[in-house]
C-alpha cells in the first residue's frame, strides 16, 4: 500500500507508535547505505522499534557510516559528540557501516559512550548486540569481523515504501583500487543468488514498487546467475509490475557484451548509467590500479551509445591523486569533453589509512587539488546544465515518488534520472500522482532539476516560449 500524504496519516502513525520504542537512523554516503539503513529499520522493527526522524524521541540511535572520504568519517565523530548528551536519559548509541568496520578501536577510544559498533555485514545481529549492552556485556556489542554467515539469510522480509526501491544484489569488491577502502570494509565480492533477488523483487512489486535500482559496490560483477547481470536484468524485467530498472555502481572492466546489449534490448532498463572512470590519464589510472585505460573507457561508451542512443551517462572523478601532474589533469578534462556527461560526482583525493595510495610520497598539494577540482566541476556543471536544457520542449514519462519542497508540488525522475518537479492543482491531485507515471511537458531547466506541466505533450511552443513560461 502506498504512503498517504497529509497530517491525518502522520497523526495516525504517531498514535499507533506512541507506546513503541523508537529508533533513529542516520545514513552517510552511498545508496547501499540507504538500503542498509532501511534493512536495519526492518530488523529493529521486528524487535518492536518504530522508526523516528527525530533523535530526541529515540531509544536507540544508529549512525550508518561511510568511510570513502576523510571528511565523512570526521562528520561521524562530530555527530557522536552532539549525541552524547542523549546518554543522560538512557538512549543507546550504535555506529554501523564502514567507519565502524575500519575504525572500531578508534571509535571506542574517541567515543567510549558508544554502546554498539557493528560492520556493514553484521547489522542483522543488532538485536542480540543490544541485548548484550542491556545485560552489561559491552564486548559482545562490538562486531567488526566479517561474519561467516550471510546477513541476507537472517534479515526479515523486505517491505516496500513508495514506488521506487533499492535492491542490493552484490556487495564487496575484489578490484583493490589504490585509493579505496571498500575491499577492507565491505569484504570480498559476494553475489546474492538470483532466486533470492527475484523473490525480494516480487515482494517489493507486490507492495507497490514499480522501479528497482540494483545495488552493488561493483554491481556489474554480479555472478549469482549464469549470464551475470544481463541475465538477471532480463529475469527482473519479466516480472509483472516491474516498469523500470537501473543499476549502480559499475566498473568499466565488467561491462561485458551481454550487458551492453541489454541496454538496447530491455525496455525497462532505463537510459541512464553511472560508470565511474576516476581519471582520464592512463598514468593515473595505472597508479589507481583501475586496470583499464582511458581509451578502453571511451570504447565502452561508444558501444553503449550504439546500443542505446539516448543513454545519459554519469561518472565519478578524483582529482589530485598521488602523482597527478597538470598534464594528467588535462587528460581528464579532455575525456570529459569527449564523453559529455549528464551528471557526475567529483572529489579531491583524500588519504584513507591502509590503502596503497596513502603511502605514496608524491602527494599533490592541497591548493593544487582545490584549483583542479574547481575547474573540473565548472566543466561538469556546464555539461549537466546543457543536458537539462536540451530537455525543454520534450515530454518524458515521469515516475512520481516524492513531494516537492513547495506547496502542492510533486517530484519524480525522468528515464535519464533527472529530477522533475510539477505543481499540482491542489493537495488532492498531488496525493493522487504519488506512485503514478505521467507524461510531463518540460518547461524549465535548472542545474540540478527540471520543471514541467501535465497534459502538454501535444504543445508546439518554441523553446524560447517554454523557457519564459
Amino acid at each position: 500500500m502506498r504512503p498517504v500524504f497529509g497530517r491525518g496519516a502522520a497523526n495516525a502513525a504517531a498514535s499507533d507508535c506512541a507506546l513503541a520504542k523508537k529508533v533513529f537512523i542516520k545514513s552517510y554516503g552511498c545508496q547501499m547505505n540507504v538500503y542498509d539503513s532501511a534493512r536495519m529499520a526492518d530488523v529493529m522493527g521486528s524487535e518492536g522499534y518504530a522508526r523516528t526522524d527525530n533523535p530526541e524521541d529515540a531509544d536507540l540511535v544508529i549512525l550508518n557510516t561511510c568511510h570513502i572520504r576523510e571528511k565523512a568519517a570526521e562528520k561521524v565523530y562530530s555527530e557522536l559528540g552532539r549525541l552524547r548528551r542523549l546518554k543522560e536519559r538512557g538512549v543507546r548509541i550504535a555506529v554501523a557501516g564502514c567507519v565502524a568496520q575500519a575504525e572500531g578501536d578508534e571509535i571506542k577510544r574517541r567515543s567510549p559512550y558508544v554502546d554498539i559498533v557493528v560492520g556493514p555485514q553484521s547489522y542483522h545481529r543488532l538485536p542480540s548486540m543490544l541485548s548484550a549492552v542491556i545485560a552489561g556485556d559491552r564486548e559482545a556489542a562490538i562486531e567488526t569481523n566479517f561474519p561467516v554467515d550471510s546477513k541476507f539469510d537472517s534479515l526479515p522480509p523486505v517491505r516496500a515504501d513508495g514506488p521506487s526501491a533499492f535492491l542490493t544484489i552484490q556487495e564487496g569488491c575484489d578490484k583493490f583500487c589504490a585509493f579505496c577502502v571498500v575491499p577492507y570494509t565491505r569484504g570480498a565480492e559476494f553475489s546474492r543468488p538470483a532466486a533470492d533477488v527475484l523473490e525480494e523483487a516480487r515482494r517489493l512489486v507486490d507492495g507497490g514498487v514499480r522501479e528497482l535500482t540494483l545495488l552493488g559496490q561493483n554491481v556489474n560483477a554480479y555472478h549469482g546467475i549464469e549470464g551475470g547481470l544481463a541475465a538477471l536484468i532480463h529475469a527482473l524485467a519479466a516480472i509483472d509490475g516491474v516498469e523500470r530498472l537501473r543499476y549502480t555502481t559499475s566498473h568499466p572492466r565488467d561491462m561485458d557484451d551481454a550487458l551492453i546489449a541489454a541496454h538496447g534490448e530491455v525496455p525497462a532498463l532505463m537510459p541512464y548509467l553511472h560508470l565511474p572512470v576516476q581519471s582520464g590519464s592512463d598514468n593515473i589510472l595505472a597508479r589507481m590500479n583501475r586496470q583499464h585505460r582511458a581509451e578502453d573507457y571511451l570504447r565502452v561508451i561508444e558501444r553503449l551509445r550504439a546500443a542505446r542512443p539516448d543513454l545519459a551517462l554519469s561518472s565519478d572523478f578524483i582529482v589530485g591523486h598521488p602523482g597527478e601532474t597538470d598534464a594528467d589533469f588535462s587528460d581528464t578534462l579532455a575525456l570529459v569533453e569527449e564523453v559529455g556527461f549528464a551528471q557526475a560526482y567529483s572529489f579531491k583525493y583524500s588519504e584513507r589509512p591502509g590503502t596503497p595510495a596513502a603511502e605514496a610520497e608524491d602527494q599533490v598539494p592541497e591548493d593544487d587539488k582545490s584549483a583542479r577540482l574547481q575547474r573540473l566541476q565548472a566543466l561538469l556543471n556546464d555539461q549537466q546544465l546543457a543536458f537539462n536544457q536540451a530537455a525543454i520542449g520534450t515530454a518524458p514519462e515521469i515516475l512520481f515518488d516524492r513531494r516537492g519542497k513547495h506547496e502542492n508540488q510533486i517530484a519524480g525522475r525522468s528515464p535519464q534520472m533527472q529530477s522533475v518537479h510539477v505543481t499540482c492543482s491542489g493537495p488532492v491531485e498531488a496525493d493522487a500522482m504519488f506512485g503514478q507515471t505521467r507524461q510531463v511537458r518540460i518547461i524549465g531547466a535548472h542545474a540540478n532539476s527540471l520543471s514541467g506541466r501535465f497534459g502538454r505533450a501535444n504543445e508546439t511552443n518554441s523553446v524560447e516560449e517554454l523557457q519564459g513560461a
